[in-house]
């Protein structure tokens, strides 16, 4: 049903991640983390920047238990989103992954794929159980690697809840050369904490 969480029908629920330990890639739920998009794969085809989603996961969440869902939203709850976030949102269907330690939230992920400048980028981005951002990770970039948002000036986001200050040229200073790249990164945040917030209100892990 549209608005709802679902898991992926051959995901065995959980994954775990710990720090420092390769996911089994024969693992259901291993292959599931692995496939993502197709921009995924091609920036690894051709050395563009960006890390694994189970690299990324096992950092932020060491000795988590991870499950991934798709989330689904309908059109009511894409306007919300939009609404909240101030950003356009671009399709109605997010992957997200809950991290669990014996049974608390410590945390959730979401996959935000956007163009641009005329190609494609994905971040996953994790949140704090409170909804701050936790870590942004760069897991596909396909534009030219000059342009791919370094980690410090990423780390500006960290602990940063979705306000009117998290804005470039104001919370967050600007890349240098790169408006394109600010654009996409801060609409992108600002959209998966807008998501985070209406998808807590209404009940989600």
């Amino acid at each position: 049903m549209p608005g709802e969480t679902h898991p992926v029908r051959y995901h065995p629920r959980r994954l775990q991640v710990a720090a420092g330990r390769p996911v089994d890639p024969r693992r259901p739920a291993a292959r599931l983390l692995a496939a993502g998009l197709l921009v995924v794969t091609a920036a690894a085809a051709s050395g563009q920047p960006g890390i694994s989603r189970e690299e990324a996961l096992a950092a932020v969440f060491p000795g988590a238990d991870v499950a991934a869902d798709r989330v689904y939203l309908t059109r009511a709850q894409v306007r919300a989103v939009a609404d909240l976030s101030r950003q356009d949102v671009p399709g109605r269907i997010y992957a997200r992954y809950v991290a669990r330690r014996g049974g608390a939230v410590v945390g959730r992920a979401y996959v935000d794929t956007h163009v641009v400048r005329t190609k494609r980028e994905s971040l996953l981005i994790s949140l704090e159980p409170d909804g701050r951002v936790r870590r942004i990770d760069v897991t596909a970039f396909l534009e030219p690697p000059e342009y791919v948002a370094p980690e410090p000036w990423l780390r500006q986001y960290d602990r940063r809840p979705l306000d009117d200050d998290l804005a470039i040229q104001r919370a967050i200073r600007p890349i240098a050369g790169a408006t394109l790249t600010n654009r996409a990164v801060n609409g992108a945040v600002r959209r998966v904490l807008a998501l985070d917030r209406i998808l807590q209100a209404g009940g989600a892990p």
